[in-house]
This record gives C-alpha cells, sequence and structure tokens, in this order.
C-alpha cells in the first residue's frame, strides 16, 4: 500500500496527526486548567475570547466529547499509518510491533506530556485560540457528539451524577480565606488583613467586643446636677447613656451635641436633660457582628446597649467597635492601648479588665477567644480558683505573672511570650 502513497507523503501526514493529537491533549488540559474566576472576570469586562471559552465551559461534556472524539480519530488514523510505514521498512511481521512501540514514545513525548504540560502552565494562552477551533468542530460534530454523550450521561446519572452542567465554581468563606492568604503581593498584606476581617465577623459576636458595664460611662439621675454637668463639660466621649440608680434602668442616649441646647439655658433641670436624651437602643448579646453592622446601618445608630437573655446590661458596642474589627485600631480612640503597657524587658502589664481581642490584636498573639473575654476571666478559668497572691502560670505560649488583686479580681499581671524568653 506504500507504493500508492509515497513515503514522504505519509511522514508529513503522520508528523500532522502528532501535531493534531498535540493540540486537542493541550486544548483539553488548558480548557480545564483555566483560572475561572479571572475568565469570568475577563468575559465581564467584555473580551470576546473569554465569553467563548466560557460558553464551551457551560457545558463540559460536550467540550470533552469533541475533543476526544478528534483526539481520538487522529491518533488512530497516525497509528494505521505508522504500521504501514512500519511494514514497509521492517516487513509484515515485526512492522506493527516497532510501529506501536515507536508510535507510543513519540505520541506520549509530543503529543501529551510536553503539550499537556505547557497548558497546565499557560492555559490561557492554549484556551483562547484553541476556542476558535473547537467552537467550530462542536457545530461539525455536534451529532456524533450528541450520541456519545446521551451514552456518557446516561452512565453518570447511574453513578448519581443528575447534571453535567457547570453550575459555576462558588466558594466557601475557608477556601476565600485560603484565595486571599495565596494572593501573596497581588493583594496588599493591610488590606488581606482587612478582607479576612470581614469573612471573621460572622464568627464574632457583640459580646466579644463589647465595653462591659462595668467601664460603661454614663449619666446616673440620682446624682447632683452639679455632678452630671460637670461630666457632661469633661466628658471624652460624644454619647453617655442616661440612667437612674442603675445602669439596667437607661432611659436614652444622650448625644452631647445636643447638650448644648441646655446647657445655655439659665437653669439646667435633670428633665431638660431627659428630654434631649434619644431612645435606647438594645442589641442581643449574641448577635453577630456583620448582622449588626448592618442594624446599624438600618436604624441609623452608632451606638447600642448590649443585653443578656434576662434583660439586663451587659455593657455597649459602637459602630467604631465594629469598624476597628475591620481596619484596626482607629488612632483616635481616647482609650488606645491604655490597658496594654509594654515593659524594657520585652514584657508587658495587661490590666485585668483588657479584652483578650483587644490583646491578640494589639500584640499579635494567639489568647484563646473562645472563652472568657477579658484577661482577668481568662486566667481565673485557668486556675479555676482564686488564687492568694502572686501567681505564674501558662496559658499556650504566653506566660503570665499576676500583679496585683482586688475584690477576688485581677486588676493587672505581667505578660510576655514564652518562646521569646526562650531564645535569650
Amino acid at each position: 500500500m506504500s507504493d500508492d502513497f509515497p513515503l514522504g507523503l505519509l511522514f508529513s501526514l503522520l508528523a500532522l496527526l502528532i501535531l493534531l493529537s498535540a493540540f486537542f491533549s493541550s486544548s483539553e488540559t488548558g480548557m480545564m486548567s483555566i483560572n475561572r474566576y479571572r475568565l469570568s472576570h475577563q468575559a465581564n469586562s467584555g473580551d470576546t475570547r473569554a465569553k467563548r471559552v466560557l460558553h464551551l465551559l457551560a457545558r463540559p461534556d460536550r467540550l470533552i466529547g469533541v475533543i476526544l472524539i478528534g483526539n481520538n480519530f487522529v491518533n488512530n488514523l497516525a497509528a494505521s499509518i505508522a504500521t504501514i510505514i512500519a511494514i514497509h521498512f521492517f516487513g509484515e511481521v515485526t512492522g506493527p510491533a516497532i510501529a506501536t512501540a515507536l508510535l507510543t514514545i513519540t505520541i506520549l513525548i509530543f503529543a501529551e506530556v510536553t503539550p499537556k504540560t505547557y497548558a497546565a502552565i499557560k492555559p490561557e494562552r492554549i484556551a483562547y485560540p484553541a476556542s476558535r477551533i473547537l467552537l467550530p468542530l462542536l457545530k461539525l460534530l455536534y451529532p456524533l457528539v450528541f450520541l456519545v454523550n446521551v451514552i456518557s450521561n446516561g452512565l453518570l446519572r447511574l453513578a448519581g451524577v443528575k447534571s453535567v452542567e457547570n453550575g459555576g465554581d462558588s466558594l466557601t468563606r475557608d477556601e476565600l480565606r485560603t484565595v486571599v492568604h495565596e494572593a501573596g503581593s497581588m493583594i496588599p498584606y493591610r488590606h488581606q488583613a482587612m478582607l479576612l476581617s470581614i469573612l471573621d465577623l460572622e464568627n464574632v459576636t457583640v459580646n466579644d467586643i463589647l465595653v462591659p458595664r462595668q467601664e460603661v460611662l454614663g449619666i446616673d439621675l440620682d446624682d447632683s446636677l452639679d455632678d452630671i454637668l460637670q461630666q457632661i463639660r469633661t466628658s471624652q466621649h460624644t454619647r453617655l447613656p442616661v440612667y437612674k440608680g442603675d445602669i439596667n434602668n437607661i432611659i436614652g442616649m444622650l448625644h452631647l451635641r445636643n447638650a448644648a441646647r441646655f446647657l445655655s439655658r439659665p437653669e439646667v433641670t435633670k428633665a431638660a436633660i431627659v428630654q434631649e436624651a434619644r431612645e435606647p437602643y438594645f442589641i442581643p448579646e449574641s448577635t453577630p457582628l456583620h448582622t449588626q453592622l448592618l442594624n446599624f446601618q438600618k436604624q441609623k445608630r452608632r451606638i447600642g446597649i448590649v443585653v443578656d437573655e434576662y434583660g439586663d446590661v451587659e455593657g455597649l458596642v459602637t459602630l467604631e467597635d465594629i469598624l476597628e474589627e475591620i481596619v484596626g485600631e482607629f488612632t483616635t480612640d481616647v482609650s488606645e492601648n491604655q490597658e496594654i503597657h509594654a515593659q524594657e524587658d520585652g514584657s508587658h502589664i495587661i490590666e485585668g479588665t483588657a479584652n483578650i481581642r483587644d490583646i491578640n490584636r494589639v500584640l499579635g498573639w494567639h489568647l484563646p477567644t473562645d472563652g472568657p473575654k477579658t484577661l482577668n476571666g481568662l486566667i481565673l478559668e485557668h486556675l479555676e480558683s482564686f488564687p492568694d497572691g502572686a501567681v505564674c502560670l501558662q496559658i499556650g505560649t504566653t506566660r503570665m505573672e499576676i500583679i496585683e488583686m482586688r475584690d477576688n479580681l485581677i486588676t493587672s499581671a505581667r505578660c510576655w511570650q514564652a518562646v521569646r524568653i526562650s531564645r535569650r
């Protein structure tokens, strides 16, 4: 048969078929390896090449069908031609075996491993130009592709796969966190931290970041009028809760901007203060931060009173507190770092009322946050008793030494990282 076809033509045809096999192999890998999110972004930006690839990927069964039909066709034809050439040179006995061995090695190197590796590394360089050929080829071979897909999809349904359409790649929160981490220099570190903080809002409740009731500064109507006015004039906060006798009896929230209305009067009364106070806004302690952020926006509020399941006041939380969970501490915060005092030896004197999340954020530590909210509570939980005096303990990699106690409360402790001390 080789006498009917010149050997030069057969070799040329064989080389062309190997190139076509490399095309189909690289197309399959390139199409399946392409970044779907970058592809969607480019398609939304008007890139016709990306739209064409997305159209093909919408039905992966059809795409794989046309690629494999083409690949198997050219490989089988290449095997036939290689056998004809081998028989011409080596005879009918050993020719087919030699053709099989040589063609297997050739296709493996030049039509499989090399093109697929390149396509996996540079998928866009392969997928975009390949889509120009695969799309019309799919239309041309559609009856055959449809027949193959009917059979293969029927087998997939028996295996429990109900739909072969590509519904899009959706990311879970943990997967999105990994994407942000692996973005590297493409996203500045500061922006990465903000994105991760936004993802964490769902796992944090207002009870985790509230100002505890012991630290809430408010106007007690049982105090003398002179003391109340002095407190208003010297307050470092713009909003103060107004209550009577006990913080659980909150009457309203006074914005000091409105205090000018009664301070300018000849006579100031407590009734005038109550009149200027706005109705308090109460928040359940278990409210997630992402929900409360939306609630603040919906209610047009900047501060809320956190209550427990019995209606008792636990503390208060502000819009600024939630924003600090995303962007970090604001420099305008008058209480910034007042509870954490750095020492020359590398340790820190931390007040017992300091919030554990604030300690972790400021010092970059990893104290547990799934239990007590303050350093005092964390130490007492770890000791399981009230210490009689100075006690040393270690929680994780953080060592602590109780410095001062008052009324069964740890007022201050010296803390340092055990790893840092061990390196000295």
